[in-house]
């Protein structure tokens, strides 16, 4: 693996990952299920491929897409006024092949703000300015790309029962460690503590010499202590644990 081609391994995974998961099926209380791995990919395949060029200092890892976020423009946190305008991601969206009425699709015509996204990244851009500084040495992916519905609920994969997660996290297991094979980091840093636990029993046993691991807060709404100022605790825990100065 070179620098130059991190990229090309990180969409490529992100390929295979799509195609591990299209045959897991889930029962009620699911009753809609997103990939924007398939019907949003032309912007995750643009996200990585400008982002994900590079080894990275830092990899930042997320759960899984929120509603109006990455399940709506395939990037990541994807906050529609933050991947159009500080990441610079904008691509046509389609449909999935069942569509949750109380969860409509917009793609980047979406008007409601993902506020988790709206604050990691709003984060990132106060402390670095240019999208570019960011992604020179750090990276944002999520462990699980799907969103799962209990109608207008949205479903946690922590929620879902252990024969339907078994699979599913052998999947994302083996994406992750992937991951961080091309991008080389230095630190894991889980977004919220589901994140850091993932990490840890993905990776426990694997050869990735000086990996240090840790978590931030997640920048969810409905955490209480992020609520009382997300990026002051998220910058003083990255501060504690060495990643940033």
């Amino acid at each position: 693996m070179t620098e130059s081609t991190v990229a090309h391994e990180l969409i490529a995974a992100a390929r295979e990952l799509c195609a591990a998961l299209a045959p897991l099926t889930f029962a009620a209380p699911v009753s809609h299920v997103y990939n924007p791995l398939e019907y949003a990919w032309a912007g995750h395949e643009q996200y990585l491929a400008r982002c994900g060029n590079g080894f990275k200092r830092v990899l930042f890892l997320g759960m899984n897409p929120g509603p109006f976020g990455m399940v709506q423009t395939g990037v990541p946190f994807g906050d529609v006024g933050m991947a159009r305008g500080w990441l610079g991601i904008e691509a046509p969206v389609r449909k999935p092949a069942r569509e949750n009425p109380k969860r409509p699709i917009e793609g980047f015509a979406c008007a409601r703000s993902e506020v988790s996204g709206s604050r990691l990244w709003g984060l990132m851009r106060a402390r670095f300015g240019d999208a570019g500084a960011f992604f020179a040495d750090a990276l944002v992916v999520n462990y699980c790309p799907l969103a799962f519905f209990d109608q207008g609920r949205n479903l946690t994969p922590d929620k879902l029962p252990a024969h339907e997660t078994a699979p599913l996290y052998a999947a994302c297991d083996a994406h992750l460690r992937r991951v961080v094979a091309a991008t080389q980091p230095r630190w894991l840093i889980g977004i919220g503590a589901f994140a850091e636990k993932r990490a840890v029993e993905a990776l426990a046993g694997q050869p990735m010499a000086g990996l240090q691991m840790g978590r931030i807060l997640h920048p969810s709404p409905a955490s209480p202590a992020a609520n009382r100022g997300w990026a002051e605790a998220a910058t003083a825990q990255l501060r504690a644990a060495g990643v940033w100065q």
